[in-house]
């Protein structure tokens, strides 16, 4: 089973339940690759369209192209866990400016 680096952006299927279709969506990996390969799961943040509606917590991200995003786009502290093997594709990570951003607002949103 394949593992990514947190901080990495990736492909997955949405929605998560059975349905007939689903869309493509990228998402940022945040559990450690030791994790992932123990629990077969990821812990995963959402990426959405910076055109969609804003969150207080939204975080833009800056650097698009090390991001594997093709548009404006926000990290959204909307964090769910998946099965690892619906993991579609590494696109990308997130810049370390962007990481810090991200993690800052994770702190906002988690408790420590």
């Amino acid at each position: 089973m394949a593992t990514y680096e947190p901080w990495s952006v990736v492909v997955v299927p949405f929605p998560f339940v059975d349905r007939r279709q689903t869309k493509r969506r990228p998402a940022v990996v945040l559990s450690p690759e030791r994790f992932q390969a123990e629990h077969q799961c990821s812990v995963l943040a959402m990426i959405t369209d910076a055109r969609n509606p804003r969150w207080p917590s939204d975080v833009p991200i800056r650097d698009l192209t090390a991001a594997g995003l093709p548009l404006a786009s926000v990290f959204r502290c909307k964090v769910f866990t998946l099965d690892s093997r619906l993991i579609l594709s590494r696109i990308g990570t997130l810049s370390s400016t962007d990481r810090h951003a991200a993690g800052r607002a994770l702190r906002t949103a988690i408790v420590r």
